[in-house]
Order: C-alpha cells, then sequence, then structure tokens
C-alpha cells in the first residue's frame, strides 16, 4: 500500500511581476518523512515554503496538502505550522507569553500543561519567563517552533531553523524534528547547513532558478553525483597510495602530508571505483581507519549548481 502524501504538488508556476520564482515545480512529500529543500539565493525555496503555509497562492499548476486541494485563496488545511523568514514574536512579552498569545489568536486551548510541554522540547524552560527582546537568534528560533508545536502539526514547515543555533540548540531542535516523523508528521524544511540536512532528511529536492533539478533520497544523489573527494586514512599509506595509482577510476589529489596527516590519502573518483579500491586495500592487508567525503554529495551537487549559476551570468 501506498503512503500517504502530506504534500503532493504538480507543474506550480509563481511569478512576481516579471521574475518567475518557481518554474513548473513537482514535489511529493509522504507522510512521516523530513523533506529538505536545498539551492542558491533566489532558486524559489522560500516562495515555495510560502505556498505550503498559505501565505502566497500559485499561479499554476496543482497543489495538494495533507489530502486538501489548494485553490486560488490564502487558506491552508488544519495541521499545518511553520515559519518563513523567522518566527513572528512579540519581543515584549516572554516565552510563556507569546505561547499563551499565539494560542489565544488561534482559538486554541492555551493550557499551561501544552506550553510548559512544548517549551521543554525546545530547551527554553529556564527562560520561559523572560522576554523575547533578550533572547538570541538561536532561542527565537526555537521559541518559533515551540509556536508551531502548540497546533500539534501534521505538517511542519521550516525556513532556515537551524540560524543561531548552538550545539545544545541544535539537539533540541533535531530530536523534535525526528520525533514528529516517527510519529507520522511530515517537515519540510530550507537550510544552507548541509550537515543537518544530511542528519535529518530522508529526501531532498534541490531547486535552480525555480526549477527542480534533483528530488529524491540522499543516497540516489550520491550515486548519481560526479566524482567526489574523499579523505583515505589507513594503517599504511604508502601502500595504500601505490593501490590508489593501480585502480582504475581513482585519481590521486593528495598522497599525505602534514595538512591531512601522516596516514591520510585524498582521492577523486565515483562510488564504484572507491568500492574497487577499498576491496584492493583489504586484500592487501591495508586496514582501512577512515573513508569520508571532503565534500558531501548534497553540498558538492549545491556547489555545482551555484558554479553553473555564476558561469551563465
Amino acid at each position: 500500500m501506498e503512503t500517504p502524501h502530506s504534500v503532493r504538488a504538480r507543474g506550480i508556476t509563481k511569478s512576481f511581476g516579471d521574475v518567475v520564482a518557481l518554474d513548473g515545480i513537482d514535489l511529493n512529500v509522504t507522510q512521516g518523512q523530513i523533506h529538505g529543500l536545498v539551492g542558491p539565493n533566489g532558486a524559489g525555496k522560500t516562495t515555495l515554503l510560502g505556498l505550503l503555509l498559505g501565505l502566497a497562492v500559485a499561479d499554476g499548476g496543482r497543489l495538494e496538502i495533507l489530502g486538501t486541494p489548494i485553490g486560488r485563496a490564502l487558506a491552508v488545511p488544519d495541521g499545518v505550522a511553520g515559519f518563513v523568514d523567522g518566527p513572528g514574536l512579540y519581543p515584549s512579552l516572554t516565552a510563556r507569553q507569546n505561547l499563551t498569545a499565539l494560542a489565544a489568536l488561534r482559538g486554541s486551548d492555551a493550557r499551561t500543561a501544552g506550553i510548559d510541554d512544548v517549551l521543554a522540547q525546545v530547551g527554553l524552560t529556564d527562560v520561559a519567563d523572560d522576554r523575547a527582546r533578550g533572547f538570541s537568534l538561536g532561542m527565537r528560533q526555537r521559541l518559533g517552533l515551540a509556536a508551531a508545536l502548540l497546533t500539534r502539526p501534521r505538517l511542519l514547515v521550516l525556513d532556515e531553523p537551524s540560524n543561531g543555533l548552538d550545539p545544545v540548540g541544535k539537539r533540541h531542535v533535531h530530536r523534535v524534528l525526528s520525533r514528529l516523523a516517527a510519529d507520522g508528521a511530515s517537515v519540510v524544511l530550507s537550510s544552507h547547513r548541509m550537515d543537518d540536512l544530511e542528519a535529518l532528511c530522508s529526501e531532498v529536492t534541490i531547486l535552480a532558478t525555480g526549477r527542480v533539478v534533483f528530488s529524491g533520497p540522499l543516497s540516489k544523489l550520491a550515486a548519481e553525483s560526479r566524482e567526489l573527494d574523499y579523505r583515505l586514512r589507513t594503517s599504511d599509506a604508502q601502500a595504500a597510495r601505490r593501490e590508489a595509482v593501480d585502480t582504475a577510476g581513482i585519481h590521486l589529489v593528495d598522497g599525505g602530508g602534514a595538512r591531512q596527516g601522516a596516514e591520510a590519502l585524498v582521492v577523486r573518483a565515483l562510488v564504484p571505483a572507491l568500492d574497487d579500491l577499498v576491496v584492493r586495500l583489504v586484500h592487501a592487508g591495508i586496514s582501512v581507519r577512515e573513508l569520508t567525503p571532503v565534500v558531501s554529495p548534497l553540498e558538492a551537487a549545491f556547489l555545482a549548481l551555484t558554479e553553473q549559476e555564476e558561469t551563465g551570468r
């Protein structure tokens, strides 16, 4: 049985005057999935998030959210929450008062227990009675997430939720989003933090100039990407270097040195050639201690898009 979709978009277009923001966008977000949006500035990510939150309407195409077709009115089904360009907060109110006021505006029951629970989830219990005007960017991001959680969303839409987060704040946010997905909610998030997207997302959509250039699992992106540089640390760097030179499809980028460490090599290859090299190393009795991309497949795709944009200007 096919997993239901929280978002299904077909041929979505959106223009602002002569500027085409979205040009025939297709997007599928399945229930219980954390889906990332990636792309250079101006690619259309924020516009697409705005459509999902009912902040704008598409000029053309078909959009279905939580099983409900979205027409040409500024409205979205119940169960959708999130923010674009940062959460809207009342700076003169405390964190708790902000959540109480937002719940009242939505006509929700502003129960203290519910507010305390979401504040705890995002790690703001200790500052619940501090005014928001004194919050750091990361704390405001977490308070915005807490406000979204009050509605118990089935679709959470977030724009750069990791902005300003320290490691502790990021851990809280990652736990919240992972728990939501495990409980069956869907999350769509845009971020320039590739490490966050790789840690959280099961699928990503890459946009460039308003068009989808890739959409699917991260594993598929890695398989379709061009050659990547990999850092290789072994028990015998010199022997590993010889094996790398003798392996078809492997290009030695850095043969080791002070910058990478005496046991490190940097090789450039596609995944199949890299697999062949690992087999050769094992057969030669050389232990592989580290094999990691210098730049991840997702970041490499992002950089390639940026280079194409700059070349096309």
